[in-house]
């Protein structure tokens, strides 16, 4: 069983299936894709039963959403939050104005799940961003760290932020940063024991024709990091 869940920290409210919010919904493993379709109205959102063992990827990507923000001072707070430096030059030289305008998101979200022994690899599942864990967390030697790869359209993205939510078995949450390498590549140092989130926002002028005057995309890892 796996919830859709909407907050922060690990912290959020779990949502309704609903079809016509979703792009894509699929469950990987062993080299195989299943799109996934649950009924409309459930939570959790996906319930089904894998009789394989291996390393589970369970991608979500929902369809574009719309925000709007009634004054500048919120925008700034997420930019200054996710690291975007000066957006509010670029945004005044496209003769925009400072309330009043729509922000168009996108989430696209992958879980590492261990069915049985979790042995297997992550790999790009072709969402416009994404994570790539470079080794599995229930099965490999973690003691230098997890390394993962950003990828937006399918080249590296460098230079990004890259937030690390770390919740350990007591329930505190830590949050940290850093950013990605030239190639698009970081390394999360982790502890046993502990869940993972990761999460990594690209942000665009949306299309000329679109309501909003910029699009995110959030691209999420998910995973856990067993005892050995």
């Amino acid at each position: 069983m796996a919830n859709l869940v909407i907050g922060q920290r690990f912290e959020g409210s779990p949502q309704m299936f609903f079809d016509t919010r979703i792009a894509r919904f699929e469950l990987h493993q062993g080299g195989q894709v299943a799109p996934y379709a649950g009924r409309m109205g459930d939570i959790p959102a996906l319930e089904t039963v894998i009789k394989d063992p291996g390393l589970l990827v369970i991608v979500h990507q929902t369809q574009p959403s719309t925000l709007k923000y009634h004054e500048w001072s919120k925008f700034q707070a997420f930019v200054d939050e996710k690291g975007f430096g000066d957006v509010l030059s670029r945004h005044l030289e496209r003769g925009l104005p400072r309330d009043g305008f729509y922000e168009s998101y996108t989430r696209h979200a992958k879980a590492l799940i261990a069915v049985g022994s979790g042995s297997g690899t992550d790999h790009v599942t072709g969402m416009e961003v994404e994570f790539i864990a470079g080794v599995n967390p229930y099965v490999d030697d973690l003691s230098q760290g997890l390394p993962v790869q950003l990828l937006y359209q399918g080249q590296p993205l460098a230079e990004t932020q890259i937030t690390i939510i770390e919740r350990a078995p007591t329930g505190d949450v830590h949050v940290k940063t850093l950013q990605s390498d030239d190639r698009g590549q970081a390394l999360i140092r982790t502890r046993p024991g502990h869940t993972y989130l990761l999460d990594a926002v690209v942000l665009r002028p949306a299309p000329k024709n679109s309501e909003a005057v910029w699009d995110t995309l959030w691209a999420a890892l998910t995973f856990f990091v067993p005892e050995r």
